[in-house]
């Protein structure tokens, strides 16, 4: 049986810093013996086909393999193609009528609840809004990322101590649903 996975590395090839070339992590990939890779953009997407039906396993391969090859470590989450699925499909915010820059999700390793995140004031960051999936938050935020006030309060120490988490926006959630459906 194989099992086909989104796999999100995170805070690489950010300014200059921690530089994973798409080649070289296909190639590292195909050779840790998963199938059917490709990567999507530059900033640590690709899409994969592992043995393996658990997948902190496979993401536990693959930092190990990142970090010998090259040089440093990298957090991975991996989520197979239901989960990507369902987690477009309980988008509460009406994604359809929204540019991609204006929702995010952000992926945690974890199960996350909201007592976690009672010290951020939903009304002080208005009109953005976030809402908490199982292991996912999804974040309105109509100015982008860049400019979002709520999604500095959401990433803060306090909120996110010992989790690991990364973020995409909607365009690229999406296209890795597609990307696991094929």
């Amino acid at each position: 049986m194989t099992t086909t996975y989104a796999l999100l590395l995170r805070g690489i090839n950010v300014g200059g810093h921690r530089r994973v070339p798409m080649p070289e992590l296909r190639t590292l990939l195909t050779e840790l013996g998963h199938s059917g890779v490709t990567t999507y953009l530059q900033s640590g997407n690709a899409i994969l086909t592992a043995a393996s039906d658990d997948e902190n396993e496979v993401a536990t391969g693959i930092e190990r393999a990142v970090e010998k090859h090259f040089g440093f470590a990298v957090d991975c989450l991996v989520r197979p193609a239901a989960y990507l699925r369902a987690l477009a499909d309980a988008c509460p915010f009406p994604a359809a009528e929204l540019e991609g820059k204006q929702l995010h999700v952000t992926f945690y390793d974890r199960p996350v609840t909201e007592d976690r995140f009672s010290p951020v004031d939903p009304a002080a960051h208005l009109p953005e809004e976030f809402r908490l999936g199982d292991r996912a938050l999804y974040l309105y935020a109509p100015d982008g990322l860049a400019r979002s006030t709520l999604a500095v309060a959401l990433a803060k120490p306090a909120v996110t101590k010992g989790l690991v988490a990364t973020s995409r926006n909607w365009n690229t959630v999406a296209k890795l649903v597609e990307l696991t459906r094929d």
